[in-house]
C-alpha cells in the first residue's frame, strides 16, 4: 500500500491540522508516513501545502514527484489547480469550492471548474456551508478531510479517533463538532460517488 497525498490551501484554512489528523491515523494504523510542508509567508492568505506519503513499507523521500499524487486535497479551488501537474493519471481531486480571492486576476469559478472536470470525477465540496451545518464554519477543514476520507486508504473510524484525540484538549463539544463536520464531508463524498 502506498498513498501520495498533496494537501493545498492558504494560510488559516487548517491544512496543517488536516495533516496532523492523517499523520496520527497513519501511525495508529501501523503504517509509515513522511511529510514535507511549505508555509506561505506565515500569514493568513499565503499559500500552504503539504506532501504526505503513506506506505506499509519504508519511504525514502518526503516529496511527491509530478504525476504520482494519488490524491490532491485542497481547501481552496485555485490551489487545487496549482498542483494538477502532480496528479497521477488515475488520481483524485477533492476540493472546496469556496474561493479565497487574494490576487489580481483570480480566474472565474467557471474556468476553475472546467479545468477540474478534466480530471477523474473531482469531488467538489461547499465546505463552508457544510461546516456551518455541523456547528461552526471553522470546521470546514474537517468537512474536507471527511470528503477525502474514502480516498486516503485509512479507515474512517481511525481518522475519527484521531480527530477526537487531537481536539480533546479543546473540550468534548469541540471534538464532537469536528467529528460531525468530518462525517458531513464523508457523506457528501459517498453521495457524489453513487451519482457518477
Amino acid at each position: 500500500m502506498q498513498m501520495n497525498i498533496i494537501l493545498a490551501g492558504v494560510g488559516g484554512q487548517g491544512i496543517l491540522t488536516i495533516a496532523a489528523v492523517i499523520d496520527h491515523a497513519t501511525l495508529q494504523s501501523s503504517l509509515t508516513v513522511r511529510q514535507a510542508e511549505v508555509h506561505g509567508m506565515s500569514q493568513r492568505g499565503g499559500a500552504v501545502q503539504s506532501h504526505l506519503r503513506i506506505s506499509d513499507k519504508e519511504i525514502f523521500s518526503d516529496l511527491i514527484a509530478e504525476g504520482t499524487a494519488n490524491l490532491i486535497l485542497s481547501v481552496e479551488p485555485l490551489e487545487a489547480l496549482r498542483y494538477l501537474p502532480f496528479l497521477a493519471p488515475d488520481g483524485k481531486i477533492v476540493t472546496a469550492t469556496d474561493s479565497f480571492i487574494n490576487m489580481v486576476g483570480y480566474p472565474s469559478m467557471e474556468q476553475i471548474l472546467a479545468e477540474l472536470h478534466r480530471t477523474n470525477h473531482p469531488v467538489l465540496v461547499n465546505a463552508a456551508e457544510l461546516a456551518r451545518e455541523a456547528g461552526n464554519v471553522r470546521t470546514s477543514n474537517m468537512v474536507m478531510l471527511g470528503a477525502a476520507a474514502p480516498f486516503i486508504g485509512i479507515a474512517a473510524e481511525t481518522l475519527e479517533a484521531s480527530i477526537k484525540k487531537l481536539f480533546q484538549a479543546k473540550g468534548t463539544d469541540i471534538a464532537a463538532m469536528n467529528i460531525r463536520a468530518f462525517r458531513t464531508g464523508e457523506a457528501l463524498s459517498q453521495l457524489q460517488a453513487t451519482a457518477t
